[in-house]
């Protein structure tokens, strides 16, 4: 009899270690899809948002060392947009430096051109221009709430990925470990 019940205690303890890996797996598992699905979301509104910009630049509101400045900014991000394949690529590196520091541009860009007497003047004039301003402050906000999504999502996965059970069993196997991606997403204060 006290061989069975030893038999019965190593079963016992060998499922809940089983099932435990098993779970932490299938988490960690599940962490990583977050953080592909919250990338392609961040990069479909840095592409809203360059395009957005792109519009602004060609309504005809703004003067034209404005218009070639943001425009040159816009086209810059939507190039850098297209050079990636959205699919692969960004889903499994995330957004590159190189990307980041475009989007810097367009931000920096979007900060100089939209003072807040052009916004008021664009705003009043209404048109292209306002329904510019409008669809860059909606973009804006939705990529700010992207990558902040992203960013917890990131950090959901190193905290997981930081436990001893999953580095002894080593559970996330050879899937790269994210990164944040930290660029300046601010919106002019007149927005």
């Amino acid at each position: 009899m006290e061989i069975v019940a030893w038999v019965a205690l190593v079963v016992t303890l060998v499922s809940l270690i089983a099932w435990r890996l098993t779970y932490t797996a299938a988490r960690l598992d599940r962490l990583h899809g977050r953080v592909e699905g919250t990338v392609s979301a961040l990069d479909a509104q840095l592409v809203r948002r360059a395009e957005a910009s792109l519009e602004l630049a060609r309504s005809g509101g703004l003067d034209q060392v404005s218009s070639l400045f943001l425009g040159a900014a816009a086209t810059a991000s939507l190039e850098m947009a297209d050079h990636e394949e959205v699919t692969s690529e960004v889903r499994e590196q995330g957004i590159r430096p190189d990307r980041e520091a475009a989007e810097n541009a367009l931000t920096e860009a979007l900060a100089e051109v939209l003072t807040p007497e052009v916004v008021a003047d664009l705003r009043e004039r209404g048109g292209a221009g306002a329904e510019g301003v409008a669809l860059i402050a909606s973009a804006g906000k939705r990529v700010q709430l992207s990558r902040r999504f992203y960013n917890d999502a990131v950090r959901d996965v190193r905290r997981v990925r930081a436990k001893r059970l999953v580095r002894w069993f080593r559970l996330a196997g050879r899937t790269a470990l994210p990164q944040s991606i930290d660029f300046d997403d601010s919106l002019p204060a007149t927005l």
